[in-house]
């Protein structure tokens, strides 16, 4: 990115920039007018650098407006003093580089804790970059990798922060998104009926191996040829790895909990209708931390723990999670996702039949529609009786007997999830597949691509950003973070945002612990 047109060494006056802005757009015009008849794909491809340097120029006039008409004198009688000699600086904006000058002022009792008071009237953080740069940039992130936003932000606009400095306007802004969800209004027009779905997923993250390599003492490059074939050659060879055993995992999954949140408006039809007011949440936090956040938000949207309101909730059947659900939720209903269920279902008839076979269907379709007509219980002691059939000595039913212990001995522990038909009459969901598709694509399509590896209280920010954008808060979140800023800024006279420290998820654990004892 090019710097423009300011002198290095003085202020222009307004006088001059005005001039320069009306010279610009003379020979913008006539730029125009000269290349009547050259192709409009080159003719765009050349006007819009022109248009950017104009809108450079502009925002260089605004700026040196603010700074010739800014006065000091409250800060002068306060007992600060005012350097004589304005000092430059350059911001790097959406259309490029943009030069102003603002007055340091010294407190004259200290000698030291000088601040510029224009930055903090104009909302200018000590950052380098505009804050609308960093908002398109973290909201790019959120969608495609670091180096993929550097390379699209870069074709509209010209220029490009690099993929460092990226990732810390996402760590720096992603430490407030869970502050904003707490005091973030809640939507208008909720349904009568809550509907919470909880549900995981793993993401690819570093280990302590791998983060020692990173972070070590790069060695010296062995190979005297500099093209990209023949030192990728000598880097595998001198690569030393060790061999996979069967069953070894490469992945080091680090779970995210995901709650999706959402009401349903019943209908003179007598059907219940939505999802209305979705919101999706994760973190890698203890399940404590989601469970708790998930509390709050159904108070927030008038569904406090003594509320004689419907709240339905569907887990995945960890007796775990559904017990920790039940301390802050004695009130509500809960299901076992039913196609967990039936998966189960289906694994153990794959025992007693070939699959894909008409027998298998025959052995399933009846067990699937005793669940769905409520007979979940007839069921199980079916699945017990069939067990009795099967030799305990016989190598030929020993599969058959451990599947079918292992369903019979999940169903029991959450027959009262299963009142599918009284739910179905109901109207209610019976499955998780809203935060089944959520886990895809909130943190599949973004957190868990190939060649990634992250470090979680990294990934925390840049999951908290990516699911405020989902639930198409963006703007509202921005806004209220800018509003922080700017605030901090003019109290203290200085504020960076970016930053290269992780989310402590540690204190964060501790701390939900704490409350979620206190809320049960």
């Amino acid at each position: 990115m090019k710097n423009q047109h300011l002198s290095p060494r003085r202020p222009p006056s307004s006088e001059i920039l005005i001039q320069k802005i009306r010279q610009n757009c003379e020979e913008i015009i006539g730029f125009c007018n000269e290349n009547q008849g050259e192709v409009f794909y080159k003719l765009e491809q050349a006007l819009r650098p022109r248009i950017y340097q104009f809108a450079c120029l502009c925002l260089e006039l605004f700026l040196i407006r603010q700074h010739e008409q800014f006065s000091c004198a409250s800060w002068i009688k306060a007992g600060f003093y005012a350097q004589p000699t304005p000092i430059s600086r350059t911001l790097k904006t959406t259309f490029g580089c943009v030069k102003y000058w603002r007055t340091y002022l010294l407190n004259k009792k200290k000698g030291t804790g000088g601040f510029y008071p224009l930055d903090g009237v104009l909302g200018i953080t000590g950052d380098g970059f505009s804050i609308y740069v960093m908002s398109l940039c973290c909201k790019l992130s959120t969608r495609m990798s670091f180096r993929s936003t550097r390379l699209i932000f870069s074709s509209f606009l010209d220029w490009s922060p690099s993929s460092e400095a990226i990732e810390h306007f996402v760590l720096g802004a992603g430490r407030l998104g869970s502050a904003y969800m707490e005091v973030a209004a809640p939507a208008e027009g909720d349904g009568e009926i809550l509907v919470i779905e909880v549900d995981g997923k793993a993401t690819p993250t570093a280990t302590e191996e791998e983060l020692k390599k990173r972070r070590g003492i790069r060695k010296k490059k062995s190979c005297d040829c500099t093209c990209q074939r023949h030192r990728g050659k000598v880097i595998r060879q001198n690569r030393k790895q060790k061999r996979r055993k069967k069953g070894d995992k490469s992945k080091n999954g680090r779970s995210i909990t995901l709650v999706v949140m959402y009401t349903l408006k019943a209908a003179p039809d007598g059907r219940l209708h939505g999802p209305v007011n979705k919101i999706i949440w994760g973190s890698y936090a203890c399940r404590k931390v989601m469970i708790a956040w998930a509390r709050r938000q159904a108070t927030k949207r008038g569904f406090p723990p003594e509320t004689s309101k419907k709240v339905h909730i569907i887990v995945d059947g960890e007796v775990c999670l559904r017990e920790q659900l039940s301390c802050l939720f004695p009130e509500a209903t809960f299901s076992l996702d039913i196609c967990h269920l039936e998966e189960k279902v289906w694994k153990v008839g794959r025992t007693f039949e070939k699959e894909g076979s008409d027998e298998l269907d025959k052995w399933v379709e009846p067990k699937r529609t005793w669940l769905y007509e409520g007979r979940a219980k007839e069921l199980l002691e079916q699945l017990k009786e069939l067990r009795k059939t099967l030799s305990r000595r016989a190598k030929r039913d020993e599969a058959k007997r451990i599947a079918l212990t292992g369903l019979i001995n999940y169903m029991a522990k959450r027959l009262d999830m299963m009142n599918y038909k009284e739910y179905i009459e109901k109207d209610l969901p019976i499955a998780s597949g809203i935060v089944e598709g959520a886990a895809r694509y909130v943190v599949g399509e973004r957190l868990d691509c190939a060649g990634m590896r992250w470090i979680p209280g990294r990934a925390e920010a840049l999951l908290h950003l990516r699911c405020i954008e989902l639930n198409d808060d963006w703007d509202r979140f921005f806004q209220w973070a800018h509003d922080r800023w700017i605030e901090k800024l003019r109290q203290s006279g200085k504020m960076l945002i970016r930053t290269n420290e992780p989310i402590d998820l540690l204190s964060v654990n501790q701390h939900a612990s704490e409350q979620f004892l206190k809320a049960s």
